[in-house]
C-alpha cells in the first residue's frame, strides 16, 4: 500500500488511500478482516508495507491489526520498483502460510486456502484484462501461465491482488532471485515473475475465483464500493448509539457514523456518514461524507467529500477534499 493514490486525489493528500473510509471503515480494516474470515489458521502478523504516511496513519494501522488479535508491523517502499519489490520490503514477515493483498482492492466471496497446492492466486473473470495481470488455467484449476498485462489476447481471468503461498520463506527466495539479477517486466519488477518462476520449479499454484471485485482506485470507484459493501454487510443500516437522528428519513443501506447529527434530512440509500458529522436540510444519496463534516441545505449524490468540510446547496456530483469549504 505504497503508492501515492494519484487518481484519488484531493482525498489521498491528507489521508493515504488504503485508510480512506468506506461503510464506515478504512478500505484497509474491511480487506484485513475479510481475509482473516476465509482463513483456517491463526493470523500471527499484519505487515503493511507503505510509503511514508506519518506516524498516525502508521498507529492507525498498527492498531487494526492489535485489534483483530495480530502483531502489526510497518515497512517502507521509498521508490516504486514493482509489486514484487514492495513484498520483499516486508521480507521479515514472509515466513510459513502468508497472504498477500494489494490495498486498494475488496472482494466478495466464500474461498478457503486449498491445504491441497503450494498457492492460490484469487481472480476475477472480466471483459478487458488488458489493463491487468492474468492467468491461464488447466481444467484441474491449476496454473499453466502468467501473463502481465497483455496486449494481445490471452485469457480473461484477471488477478485481482489476493495471493496465498503456503511457503513464505521460498516466496522470499524467488522475490530475492528477481532483485538480485535485475529480473524486470515492462521496467519494474513483477511478483507475477516470481510466481511462474515457482510454477516452473514443480510448484502447484490454483486460481481461485471470487463472486465480486470491488476496486478503489478513483472517486467513482469508490464511491461504488461504499454502495456494495453497505449492500453485503449492513443491509438495514449501521446507525451508531450515539448518533442523533431527528426528523430525518434514513433509507438503507446506510452508516450513520459515533456522534453524527441527521436533521430534517432524507439520507440513503448507500450513504456512510463519518463520526462528528452534521446533515441539516438536505438530500444525501450514493456519497461518502467524512468526519467532522457540516453539510446544509444541499442534495447530494456520487460524491465522496472529505474531512471538515462545509457545504451548503446545490445539486452536485461532488468530490471535495479536507477542509474545503464550497457551496
Amino acid at each position: 500500500m505504497a503508492g501515492m493514490g494519484k487518481r484519488m486525489r484531493p482525498h489521498t493528500l491528507t489521508t493515504p488511500k488504503p485508510l480512506v473510509p468506506v461503510a464506515g471503515k478504512p478500505i484497509v480494516q474491511h480487506l484485513v478482516e475479510d481475509i482473516i474470515r476465509m482463513c483456517n489458521q491463526k493470523v500471527e502478523e499484519i505487515a503493511y508495507v507503505v510509503g511514508r504516511f506519518g506516524e498516525e496513519a502508521e498507529k492507525n494501522l498498527v492498531k487494526i491489526a492489535e485489534d483483530l488479535g495480530a502483531k502489526g508491523s510497518i515497512h517502507y517502499q521509498d521508490t516504486p520498483l514493482g509489486t514484487a519489490h514492495a513484498i520483499l520490503c516486508a521480507e521479515s514477515a514472509l515466513r510459513g502460510p502468508v497472504v498477500v493483498a494489494f490495498a486498494d482492492t475488496l472482494f466478495s466471496a466464500d474461498f478457503h486456502m486449498d491445504a491441497d497446492c503450494d498457492g492460490v492466486i484469487w481472480v476475477k473473470q472480466i471483459e478487458d484484462p488488458r489493463q491487468f495481470g492474468v492467468v491461464k488455467t488447466g481444467a484441474d484449476g491449476v496454473i499453466t501461465d502468467f501473463v502481465e498485462k497483455p496486449l494481445e489476447f490471452v485469457s480473461d481471468l484477471a488477478i485481482i491482488g489476493i495471493y496465498y503461498v503456503k511457503d513464505g520463506e521460498n516466496l522470499r527466495s524467488e522475490l530475492q532471485y528477481l532483485i538480485d539479477n535485475n529480473i524486470r517486466d515492462k521496467g519494474e519488477y513483477q511478483l507475477t515473475n516470481a510466481l511462474e518462476n515457482m510454477k516452473a520449479k514443480g510448484k502447484r499454484l490454483k486460481a481461485g475465483k471470487v463472486d465480486e471485485w470491488l476496486d478503489c482506485g478513483n472517486k467513482d470507484a469508490t464511491v461504488y464500493t461504499n454502495l456494495r459493501v453497505l449492500e453485503i454487510k449492513y443491509p438495514n443500516n449501521h446507525i451508531s448509539a450515539n448518533a442523533k437522528v431527528l426528523n430525518s428519513v434514513i433509507i438503507p443501506p446506510c452508516y450513520i457514523g459515533d456522534g453524527a447529527v441527521i436533521e430534517a434530512s432524507v439520507v440513503g440509500p448507500h450513504v456512510s456518514i463519518g463520526p462528528h458529522s452534521k446533515v441539516q436540510n438536505s438530500l444525501l444519496k450514493n456519497s461518502i461524507v467524512r468526519d467532522h463534516a457540516v453539510i446544509k441545505e444541499a442534495a447530494i449524490g456520487n460524491s465522496l467529500v472529505g474531512s471538515y468540510v462545509h457545504y451548503k446547496g446545490g445539486l452536485r456530483d461532488l468530490s471535495l477534499g479536507d477542509y474545503s469549504t464550497g457551496s
